[in-house]
């Protein structure tokens, strides 16, 4: 519980610290704004949740200075293949893309969000916790947040600004008018993360198609037992916390084949999936980053990649208007960011529907399609380079 009792005024509030909210506070807080955050759970994230983070990602947190404090806690993963049984279809290489991190780098997201708490800490930041926004008022010249605490204790903050990094079901952009659009997938997905034995190597994100559904398969970090991997997969009728029974009987079902035994489930969940951007970013005094803004398909890794752009993208302006530039500076914002999430939230939609085909005549075709295409050496560059958030520089 908080023992430091909130201020009542403050130049910035975020709401929520997730790994947008903290990447926005970290950038406001650098640039000397006053900036209060927010979060309703009485710790952080103690699950892996988005587990990928991408090299335009990584080139954004480096300036920030703190990319390789995440690079040492992760394992870095040079490529992307796509399977279909024991049939490779496709192999994208990310080694040769223009970037110091020519990788995609898995590691958990309770670490990134550790990681990006001690560089709050250090930049004179912290966390308030838990505390629950219960209504937001945009105003003319600011905002006025009310709120309770763990003990129920309602009380305000009046902001200048507030930033809405609270998550799919944001609180703030419901309070804010600005609509949510979009839809849901029919499929439930099942999340895990587990120790097995599995016959790919551990330089490599695996994704396989199969008539049941998708499944990804990539290799988190453990030092002492390289044994760790984090599965995704489209299920009909997902429990709702699947057992190592469940995870084994979707790997034999799906996987390449070989030797595959699921010894241990560390952590799991299912979910269901939306593909939605908000209608606008900002709202006069409010606005908008991450899953507030948008949620779209784990296919490609880009939800956590996308919102932390969006944080890095929104501080600086932010931190101008505050200095004294005029606030039209803050629509730079969402006619950047936001058509970046609205081609996220299509090509992933493309994946997801690519990957669940379930008629045969439509796999055996999408299968000749992908061993085609991906020989293509143009065609495997614009898709690494895709994955990997760089065409958003």
């Amino acid at each position: 519980m908080n023992a430091t009792p909130l201020p009542g005024t403050t130049s910035v509030l975020v709401v929520g610290a997730g790994p947008a909210g903290l990447t926005a506070a970290i950038t406001l807080a650098d640039a000397g704004v006053d900036v209060v955050v927010l979060d309703r759970l009485t710790e952080g994230a103690n699950t892996s949740r988005a587990a990928v983070v991408h090299a335009r990602t990584l080139e954004v947190l480096a300036e920030l200075g703190i990319a390789d404090e995440l690079i040492l806690r992760g394992i870095q993963v040079p490529r992307f293949t796509v399977h279909d049984g024991a049939r490779t279809l496709a192999t994208i290489e990310f080694g040769k893309l223009p970037t110091p991190y020519p990788y995609t780098l898995m590691t958990p997201q309770d670490t990134t969000e550790a990681v990006l708490l001690e560089r709050l800490h250090k930049a004179g930041g912290r966390v308030h916790r838990p505390y629950i926004v219960t209504r937001v008022v945009n105003e003319k010249d600011g905002a006025t947040v009310e709120y309770t605490d763990a003990a129920g204790v309602a009380g305000t903050i009046r902001a200048d600004y507030v930033i809405g990094a609270d998550g799919m079901h944001s609180t703030v952009r419901e309070h804010a008018g600005i609509g949510f659009t979009g839809d849901t997938y029919p499929a439930s997905f099942v999340l895990a993360d587990v120790r097995m034995t599995w016959p790919i190597a551990r330089d490599e994100v695996a994704l396989h198609l199969s008539p049941e559904g998708v499944t990804v398969v990539a290799p988190l970090p453990d030092a002492a037992e390289p044994d760790r991997y984090r599965v995704v997969a489209t299920v009909d009728d997902a429990p709702e916390h699947p057992t190592t029974d469940d995870i084994q009987a979707i790997l034999d079902a799906r996987g390449p084949g070989g030797d595959i035994r699921v010894r241990e489930v560390l952590w799991s969940s299912r979910f269901r999936v939306h593909h939605r951007v908000a209608d606008r970013y900002r709202a006069g005094r409010i606005l908008l980053v991450g899953d507030a803004a948008h949620v779209h398909s784990p296919a490609g890794g880009q939800g956590m990649n996308t919102g932390i752009q969006d944080a890095a993208a929104l501080g600086p302006l932010l931190a101008r208007v505050l200095a004294g530039e005029p606030q039209a500076l803050l629509d730079e914002y969402e006619a950047s960011r936001r058509p970046v999430a609205v081609g996220v939230v299509a090509f992933t939609d493309r994946m997801t529907k690519m990957a669940t085909l379930r008629p045969r005549i439509a796999r055996l075709a999408r299968n000749t399609a992908l061993a085609s295409l991906s020989r293509i050496p143009a065609i495997r560059t614009r898709l690494a380079f895709r994955l990997a958030e760089l065409t958003t520089r």
